[in-house]
């Protein structure tokens, strides 16, 4: 079973999609983001992870293709690490959500265990998807695992890794190309790093 997981979030992807819900989206990376990826090459490369997830997505794909320039082979997709799917919320700001549909936002800020993105994927359905991923990479047989995906799904897996219920999500912050590291022990895991983005310098701000 796996003794280490690094949680790495795709890089940044413009501009253009900042401040908007982008899940389901599937959007390139920025340069900047190509940049930020491209400097995880020197954590990653201290690690040597035994085995390489990612997210189908593409923006995910592209951080794991710069961040490890073919030196970890081709990494296994796995659609449970996709972002959520915000439905007829993708590429609107939150601002543009309230007014369209307040009842919708109050259920979700409600945590409204039943809550589904109009249009798009329920909480229950997402959480159900990231805990059956977080089980296949603590079931790994090596001892470390990176895992290329979202901000959103490295909240859930830090969630489903400490026992929390998924409620308290919203309290860690992940940015574009960090880092999170979780140390497990029979599926459940000590965090030991959050949001480290020591490596991308003055890219921090991007």
């Amino acid at each position: 079973m796996a003794g280490k997981v690094l949680l790495i979030r795709h890089g940044d992807t413009g501009i253009e999609y900042r401040g908007r819900y982008i899940g389901s989206t599937d959007v390139p990376l920025s340069p900047v983001g190509r940049r930020q990826a491209l400097l995880l090459t020197g954590p990653l490369s201290e690690e040597k992870a035994g085995k390489y997830l990612c997210s189908p997505l593409r923006r995910a794909r592209e951080t794991f293709q710069a961040a490890l320039n073919g030196s970890g082979g081709a990494p296994e997709l796995d659609s449970g690490l996709r972002e959520v799917d915000f439905g007829a919320w993708e590429g609107k700001t939150f601002a543009e959500i309230e007014s369209d549909d307040p009842e919708a936002v109050s259920a979700w800020a409600a945590q409204q265990p039943d809550f589904a993105f109009p249009g798009g994927e329920g909480i229950a359905a997402f959480w159900q998807r990231v805990a059956a991923a977080g089980k296949k990479i603590a079931d790994a047989p090596c001892e470390t695992v990176a895992v290329f995906t979202h901000g959103g799904v490295i909240r859930a897996l830090i969630c489903h890794y400490l026992a929390l219920d998924i409620s308290h999500h919203l309290y860690f912050e992940i940015k574009p190309a960090s880092l999170t590291t979780l140390l497990l022990h029979n599926g459940r895991g000590v965090l030991v790093g959050l949001n480290d983005r020591c490596h991308l310098g003055e890219l921090r701000h991007g």
